[in-house]
Formats: C-alpha cells, sequence, structure tokens
C-alpha cells in the first residue's frame, strides 16, 4: 500500500512539475561555468574586502564608470562627466535602471557612499572617499553624512566636490564600493542587505538568482541592464567553490568548468599533459607577510622583525614554494608595474634589496630575545588553506626554526575566517597580499596609514602618515612620486611588512570563450564582455 501511494505520489508531481521542466528545456544555454576559490565572505558592497567578493559584486552592479577591456575606466551608469581640480560632474543616463525596473538615480550614489562613511557601518574602505570634501570627517564621526561633498542636483545628476585635487578619481568610481545602493531596498532588508539572494538587487549586467553558501552560487542576464550588447552570455554559473587547485584542475577536465582562473605548482605539468594552451597574466597583487604591531606581541620588536627580513632568500623560496614562471619577487610596496611621472614608479624610485645574511640574522636575534626578555620566541603565523598557503607555511616553519630558533605555530583557516582574524588581530604574522584598487601609488602606499583599516597589523608612523597626507594634497605630479616614495622607504626601513613576490597567474579556458578578460583592476575575471564562437 506504502509503495503504491509513493507511485501515485510521484505521478502526481510529474504532472505539477512539466511546466517547470518545460522551462528548463528552453532555458538558454548561452553559459560559462566557473569554480571559485571560495565563498565570498561579503556582497554588501560598502563592506566588501576581497577579491572573490569583488568578482561577484562586478558582475552584479555597476558605478557611474565601468572597468573597460584594458582595466581603464568607462562610461557605467554616468554617460558623460566633467572633473576639474575643485570638483566632478556626473550626467547619469536614463535608462539605467534596477533589475526591477526601477531607475538608478543619483540619490543612490549618495546613499551608497554617505552609508559606507557611516562610522557605524564600519567599512574598511571608508579612507577611499577620503578626496570628498568632509569624508573624513563623517567617517571619525565629527560630521553628519549629509556633510558629505556629493549632492544629487536631480535624479540625473551628481555633483562632487574635491577635498583635494584628485586626478585618479575617475577610475575610483568603477571601484565596488563607489557602487549605488537603493536606500528603499536597503532599508526593507533591516541589516542583511547583501547577506543572501533575495536581500541585493542589481543594477549591472546580471542579477543574483541563487545562492547556496559555500557551495554553489549562479547569475543570470539583468533584462532591464541598459547595454544590452555588452556580451554574449545569459548565465555565469559557479557550481563549485573551493580552494583545492586539484579539485578545480579536474572539475575542468572532466567538462564541468569552463575556465580555470588559477593553476598552481602541481597543475601545470598535468595542464601540459593534457595540452592545455596555458596563458598568463600579472594581476597587479604584491604578497607579503605583515606583522602585527600591537601591544602585547612580540612582532612590534623591530630586531625579530630585522632577524626574519635576513634569513629569507627569495631566489630560493619563489622557485620552490610558488614555482609560477614569471613570477617576481618582491623587494618594495609598490609593485614593478605601477606607473610614475614619465616612467614606472619602481624604475624612478628604486629600492635596494636585503641580502640574505645568516650571521647577522643570529645577532639581530639575540638582540631581539634580549631587548623581549625571552629565551624562546613563538609566533602565531595566520594563513589560508590553499596549497601554495600550506606550503608557505610550512616553509616558513622549518626555515625560522632551523635559522633562527623560533617555532611557529600555524594557524590555517578558510577564506572568509582568515579576514575576520585578520581584522581582529589575531596573528603575530599572516600571509597577506595587496591587489590595486586603482592604477596610482597610492593604492598601496596609503595601505599602511593609521587611518586604513586594511592596516590589519596596526602600524603606525605619524611621520609616514604626514608624507601621505601631502602626497594627497598637491596635484604637482613629480612632487606627489617623490612624497610617496620617501614614505615607503620608512614603511621598508620599519618593516611593517616584508615583501615576498608579485603574482602571476597561468590560467585556461575554453576556445569558444573569447574576450574573457583578465583584470589587475576589477573583477577578475570579468566575464561580461564575453563572446560565443561555434
Amino acid at each position: 500500500m506504502k509503495r503504491t501511494l509513493l507511485v501515485f505520489a510521484f505521478f502526481w508531481a510529474l504532472l505539477l512539475v512539466g511546466p517547470l521542466v518545460a522551462f528548463a528545456q528552453i532555458e538558454p544555454q548561452r553559459k560559462v561555468a566557473y569554480a571559485m576559490q571560495g565563498e565570498p565572505p561579503q556582497l554588501n558592497s560598502t563592506l566588501a574586502t576581497d577579491e572573490e567578493s569583488f568578482f561577484v559584486i562586478g558582475h552584479l552592479m555597476e558605478g557611474l564608470t565601468r572597468y573597460g577591456a584594458n582595466g581603464d575606466p568607462v562610461a557605467g551608469v554616468a554617460e558623460k562627466w566633467k572633473i576639474d581640480a575643485k570638483g566632478a560632474t556626473f550626467n547619469l543616463r536614463k535608462n539605467a535602471k534596477w533589475a526591477d525596473g526601477k531607475p538608478v538615480r543619483a540619490q543612490d550614489f549618495v546613499f551608497a557612499w554617505q552609508t559606507a562613511l557611516d562610522p557605524k557601518n564600519a567599512s574598511e574602505y571608508g579612507f577611499i572617499f577620503y578626496p570628498i570634501i568632509n569624508a573624513e570627517a563623517i567617517n571619525k564621526g565629527k560630521m553628519p553624512g549629509t556633510a558629505l561633498g556629493a549632492v544629487a542636483k536631480d535624479d540625473h545628476t551628481l555633483e562632487v566636490t574635491f577635498e583635494k585635487p584628485c586626478g585618479y578619481f575617475i577610475s575610483l568610481t568603477s571601484f565596488a564600493v563607489y557602487m549605488p545602493i537603493r536606500e528603499d531596498f536597503y532599508n526593507e532588508h533591516k541589516g542583511r542587505y547583501g547577506a543572501d539572494a533575495k536581500d541585493l538587487i542589481s543594477n549591472g549586467p546580471y542579477v543574483l538568482t541563487s545562492w547556496v553558501h559555500g557551495a554553489s552560487l549562479r547569475m543570470e542576464r539583468n533584462p532591464h541592464y541598459w547595454n544590452k550588447s555588452l556580451g554574449d552570455l545569459d548565465v555565469i554559473e559557479v557550481p563549485y567553490m573551493t580552494p583545492d587547485n586539484s579539485a578545480r584542475f579536474n572539475f575542468y577536465k572532466d567538462g564541468k568548468t569552463d575556465i580555470l582562473s588559477t593553476l598552481g605548482k602541481d597543475d601545470l605539468p598535468k595542464a601540459q599533459k593534457e595540452g592545455y594552451r596555458m596563458k598568463s597574466f600579472s594581476d597587479g597583487s604584491v604578497f607579503f607577510l605583515e606583522f602585527n604591531f600591537r601591544e602585547g606581541r612580540l612582532t612590534r620588536n623591530k630586531n625579530l622583525r630585522k632577524a626574519i627580513q635576513t634569513v629569507l632568500n627569495l631566489n630560493e623560496f619563489i622557485p620552490k614554494i610558488v614555482s609560477i614562471p614569471g613570477t617576481l619577487p618582491a623587494y618594495s610596496l609598490v609593485p614593478t608595474w605601477v606607473k610614475g611621472v614619465k616612467n614606472t614608479f619602481r624604475k624612478e624610485h628604486p629600492v635596494t634589496a636585503v641580502k640574505p645574511d645568516l650571521a647577522q640574522a643570529k645577532k639581530y636575534m639575540e638582540l631581539a630575545k634580549k631587548e623581549l626578555g625571552v629565551n624562546q620566541v613563538t609566533l602565531a603565523w595566520l594563513t589560508g588553506d590553499t596549497p601554495l598557503t600550506g606550503r608557505e607555511a610550512e616553509y616558513f616553519q622549518n626555515l625560522l626554526k632551523t635559522t633562527l630558533g623560533i617555532e611557529l605555530r600555524i594557524d590555517r583557516q578558510i577564506f572568509k575566517q582568515r579576514l575576520a582574524k585578520m581584522t581582529a588581530g589575531d596573528f603575530d604574522i599572516v600571509s597577506a597580499g595587496w591587489g590595486p584598487d586603482f592604477p596610482d601609488p597610492l593604492t598601496f602606499i596609503e595601505l599602511k596609514t593609521s587611518w586604513n583599516e586594511n592596516n590589519r597589523g596596526r602600524y603606525n608612523s605619524p611621520e609616514y602618515d604626514k608624507l601621505v597626507r601631502e602626497s594627497m594634497a598637491t596635484s604637482d605630479a613629480k612632487k606627489r612620486m617623490d612624497l610617496m616614495a620617501k614614505a615607503e622607504q620608512i614603511v621598508l626601513d620599519d618593516l611593517a611588512v616584508l615583501p615576498t613576490y608579485e603574482r602571476v597567474k597561468v590560467y585556461v579556458h575554453r576556445e569558444k570563450f573569447q574576450n574573457i578578460v583578465r583584470h589587475a583592476i576589477g573583477p577578475d575575471p570579468d566575464f561580461t564582455m564575453v563572446k560565443l564562437t561555434k
């Protein structure tokens, strides 16, 4: 009897889902499948800080400008603008709409920017609005949000007044934190904005139609997006989220995904064996060890930091641990690709690499132990859960033990939890990296200022802060660069961070997908401009 009832129920279920099955059969097949390296920790654009979140937000949302194929800002919600030393005026296109068909208004930008600056919101990117008049005072709770120098003159005109000249401001308007938020929708979701698919409304090329946390997500073309000809894809499918390079490689090999955005050390020979056509690009990021300067942390001691620096040989570390062709050693906070006045910033302001010297390192170590009043140094090393970060942690654990007698306690965390522990200062050393937010040395130089919440080690130098502020206050290009170079040298001399390498990514994708854009700045990979070939 039970079996008969089950069969009967199944029969009626088939009748009931018939229309859904029919719908699935005619679902557009113009899609790409991509395995992300982890769960996006935050899709609230005012709070996002990481590349996984920026990848998703960059496909769902659009700012006044958006990232073009070469990474430069192109027209987005704003169809035109005027900018000078005093400020900027943006004219919004009248056919820019939210996913529910309502128009995108200048007020949506004002609300988003005020929300990001509200100290109660605790955005780690509040500082990126500081070129706008009163932004810093608002972010520090000294003025109300309404004092911000960003005003909606009408629904389609946004007027911005600068605190100081900002020659790179247009580049900022493509960045995730500058994207609009609709106040009524934000308030309706009562603190859950961006927490789930239903808690987010898009104005960009795609909408988030499904999000199974930690497992998968799906983005489908936004029918109300103004630029219908931007790309061919109807669906961006993320069927897997895993930091495991081997798993992602097998997904691609088995035809379950269409792009391998990053091949690890062990993937390269496998890809070669399969005959994959590999490509590479420098993603603009610099990686480093960040030391904790909070009270009670042993890493506040400069001689300890110097000892660690002086035993590290990057010419051994990079080929042995990173093992990706084209990877460059990093000796400074600003990577080699960043432009200066007439040449790259690095060529105009070269730095001297510290050579490995075991005898000198041991002298620094003895001084450190004496100053700290300890016989044994034990440090907490915070890192991620990828194969690369695992190899790196074990390398330093062995290196520091055998050369300096330092005990390294490795704390491996999933991506989201690692970010939380970095913010809380729960580490002595964290293996970290920084990708550019805009194409200017300041995106790296400002990282260690006292007002930057991404300064997770809480390094603090009044002289450094002073030089960075002076660089931000002048429109003289050479003076700006000279001031930033002086500031950078202070950070390097103080060893606020120990640079390790500039990242290169090797990747493969199905040949039918053309115009997959790899960005040093912006969502990476960027599928919005993909064209499909037969």
